[in-house]
């Protein structure tokens, strides 16, 4: 049992206190914000934006530039998300969940490839294509950056893409060293798995109300 906990967290023996507790505390954003997601709750926003800052930060410092870009741009839409769920057409929500459009579908092909590019060049720049997860890391931040826009837009198919993300997140994570962080994407993945099937039902609510 030692010798597995120390397998598992010995990474951060040489981390300052102050960035595991930085860790352990957007973790804790992470999932209350994740949580409310799959209650379709405005909270999502608020607590998003304190996880994603600390995030930016943190992956910045650890070198890990995709993974501080994808955070960042998750504050940013968070951002924007937050306004575009509070809009209303009298007492109505004037953009309630809803499945994607064909036209949507095409702007969503051009975020991923777009991210895909930029992160490419990113990496170059900097000499980031050292490891097996670099490669990995240019997918995944596409892969994040379209699910965050279709959230932000209240699109049920972010949770497909969040579920993809979350998936290859679990062994990447750990692999970069970053346990806590692993783990918190095993949750990430089961809530994901539970926002879809709830907002499925909210979907079907809302077609039977109209």
């Amino acid at each position: 049992m030692l010798k597995m906990l120390e397998y598992l967290f010995s990474q951060y023996k040489d981390y300052p206190t102050y960035q595991i507790t930085l860790e352990l505390v957007a973790i804790f954003f992470g999932l209350w914000s994740v949580w409310c997601a799959k209650k379709d709750n405005i909270w999502v926003f608020p607590t998003g934006l304190i996880s994603t800052f600390i995030y930016a930060y943190l992956l910045w410092k650890w070198d890990l530039l995709g993974d501080s870009m994808i955070n960042g741009y998750y504050f940013i839409m968070s951002i924007y998300g937050w306004y575009h769920w509070t809009r209303k057409k009298g007492d109505l929500e004037e953009f309630p969940v809803s499945v994607i459009t064909n036209k949507e579908k095409i702007i969503a092909l051009i975020i991923f490839a777009l991210t895909i590019i930029f992160v490419v060049i990113v990496y170059l720049y900097f000499g980031k294509f050292t490891t097996w997860y670099s490669y990995v890391d240019t997918f995944l931040t596409a892969i994040f950056f379209v699910g965050m826009w279709l959230m932000a837009k209240r699109k049920i198919e972010n949770w497909i893409f969040w579920i993809i993300g979350d998936l290859i997140s679990i062994p990447l994570y750990f692999a970069k060293g970053y346990t806590f962080t692993s783990f918190q994407y095993i949750v990430f993945t089961i809530i994901a798995v539970f926002g879809y099937l709830e907002w499925k039902k909210i979907l079907n609510s809302n077609k039977v109300t109209s």
